[in-house]
């Protein structure tokens, strides 16, 4: 949420970086998923085969409606495709498909970061809906230093950022995954993995710029808290 103070010069940095990261995104999943690979395995296949191999048997594989709604479900242990990678073998679509199938190996596997991100999902859900109006109603009203509601929407926001942050390990570990995986099994290599690659690092930017935005969020928070004393 924006509010018009004069601290908002502290998100135009973040704000630049991820309309960048947006660009980034759109340009290089198009021009990779025009680029299909050799192995022309589609990237249900790749998924499919990656979760044989680990022995994560159990995760069940789904194809979803939308562009690049891919994710992973720890909760009914889904992994679900978007139309536009299920059913293709370009090289966009098998990094995606094998980045998706890092996040359920982790899960697989008991990756520590990732069951502490899910272990916060209800309280910075709760911070990333209530925190902003809370802090906003706080400031307005205040007249005699911080008001309670101005602390408590820092609180909230504080554990939305926090989830925010350890997203960053999360996804850059299932990338690493996703490619080591695409080479070991020889579904993607060379100058093709090296496409996958760049797929892979363009997402990652915008989880960067996330991150960015959301610290200096907080920032202008407390900021603005600090100037009611």
């Amino acid at each position: 949420m924006f509010f018009w103070d004069y601290t908002i010069f502290l998100i135009i940095p973040p704000l630049i970086l991820a309309l960048y990261a947006q660009q980034k995104v759109r340009s290089t999943y198009a021009r990779y998923s025009n680029i299909n690979s050799s192995s022309r395995l589609t990237g249900s296949d790749v998924a499919r085969n990656i979760l044989q191999l680990k022995g994560a048997t159990d995760v069940n594989i789904e194809k979803v409606k939308g562009r690049l709604t891919d994710h992973y479900d720890p909760r009914k242990k889904v992994l679900r495709l978007s139309e536009g990678i299920y059913g293709s073998s370009s090289l966009a679509a098998l990094g995606i498909a094998a980045h998706e199938t890092g996040h359920a190996l982790q899960h697989h596997d008991g990756y520590a970061p990732l069951h502490f991100r899910n272990a916060i999902f209800p309280v910075a859900n709760l911070g990333s809906t209530l925190a902003f109006p809370l802090f906003f109603i706080g400031f307005i009203f205040s007249r005699n230093g911080p008001s309670i509601l101005m602390d408590l929407g820092i609180i909230l926001f504080s554990g939305a950022v926090l989830f925010i942050v350890i997203t960053l390990p999360v996804e850059f570990n299932a990338s690493k995954r996703a490619l080591v995986l695409l080479e070991e099994t020889h579904y993607l290599q060379g100058r093709e993995l090296a496409g996958a690659r760049k797929v892979l690092s363009a997402a990652a930017l915008t989880y960067v710029a996330s991150t960015a935005m959301a610290v200096m969020q907080l920032l202008r928070l407390i900021i603005l808290r600090d100037a009611r004393d």
